[in-house]
């Protein structure tokens, strides 16, 4: 175990409206078997008494609360403000809507006690609510055994760094409202920074619980992808492999054989999803399981065409500007402290 002497450790973490969240979340940090020297969350805002939930913690996590209200603040503004604000020089980061595993700080710190890394990449899985988000998280959601640690981005969801390698890439890039943790993960990387893999540090998260809602995340995240200029080739496939499935039902109407092609492809695309969601299957019933294999190819379609929206409308923001015009330093913002 991790000596908390030598390793001290900030948490940190965002929100905004997660009066119905934060509960889970801060009673996850209350019961790790490694606690931080101090946590800090940043509010962005919220108006549904988010803050007076955060209030009540203090005095209960063993542990110094502090509570920053920064009124219109990104993500990436509120980590970058957290960060700066942080007294130790280990930053373990994570975000509203989730549910810490008890030893996700423990296992997440673990790779400092070698002095070269200078980030941890913790993982998230699926925290389902029901049928349907047993089936959205299968799909969306990879397992740790498909994950290759050299090339993995960890989202924030799930991450520690030190301070000093933070500083170094200069923050989380605040030009951006959505992706900013894949882009900061690549700075890491360009800056030769090492980053570690800890697939025990598990925040477990809550799938979208509609289709509805998970368009609108998958928009945002394409248009995040197209904002910074992430992964052409990867959505151009998409737009190339979409089209081909359009002219192979044109051909189909005229009598070409394209349907086994088509089942083909769509069998091999759909294949991960549904291993993942075989030992999950038990434990419904019959109609649920019939449920959850039929969502499958919908969830999948519904994130792809929300990409394709998306992604170019993420382009467009790229060409006319960069950036909010202002950062967490240029606002107001109130600090709630505790012992």
């Amino acid at each position: 175990m991790p000596d908390r002497r030598t390793l001290e450790v900030s948490l940190v973490c965002t929100m905004l409206n997660e009066v119905t969240t934060v509960s889970d979340l801060m009673g996850s940090i209350a019961a790790q078997t490694v606690r931080p020297r101090e946590v800090i969350i940043v509010d962005g805002g919220s108006r549904d008494g988010t803050q007076l939930h955060v209030e009540w913690w203090h005095g209960r996590l063993g542990c110094p609360l502090r509570l920053i209200e920064l009124p219109r603040a990104t993500i990436a503004m509120g980590r970058n403000a957290a960060i700066a604000a942080a007294r130790f020089p280990i930053i373990a980061v994570t975000d509203a809507g989730v549910r810490l595993d008890p030893r996700w700080l423990e296992a997440i710190i673990m790779p400092f006690e070698d002095e070269t890394v200078a980030a941890s990449a913790g993982f998230f899985v699926a925290d389902p609510r029901g049928a349907f988000e047993i089936a959205m998280g299968a799909t969306v959601l990879p397992q740790s055994d498909e994950i290759d640690p050299a090339t993995f981005l960890p989202s924030s969801r799930s991450l520690a760094v030190r301070k000093a390698a933070w500083e170094r890439v200069g923050g989380y890039p605040e030009w951006l409202d959505y992706c900013e943790d894949v882009v900061f993960d690549l700075a890491l990387r360009k800056a030769n920074q090492r980053v570690a893999f800890a697939p025990d540090a598990i925040a477990h998260f809550r799938p979208r619980a509609t289709l509805r809602a998970f368009w609108h995340q998958y928009f945002r995240y394409a248009r995040g992808d197209g904002k910074a200029g992430l992964w052409p080739k990867r959505h151009a496939i998409r737009y190339v492999t979409y089209g081909g499935v359009l002219g192979l039902l044109l051909l189909g109407k005229r009598g070409a054989p394209a349907w086994p092609l088509m089942l083909a492809g769509t069998g091999c695309y759909l294949r991960q999803p549904y291993i993942r969601l075989k030992p999950l299957l038990p434990a419904l019933s019959t109609t649920q399981r019939a449920g959850v294999i039929a969502l499958v190819p919908l969830i999948r379609a519904i994130g792809d065409v929300a990409k394709m929206c998306g992604y170019p409308v993420g382009l467009t923001q790229r060409l006319r500007y960069r950036g909010f015009g202002w950062t967490w330093r240029d606002a107001s913002f109130a600090v709630i402290t505790s012992d």
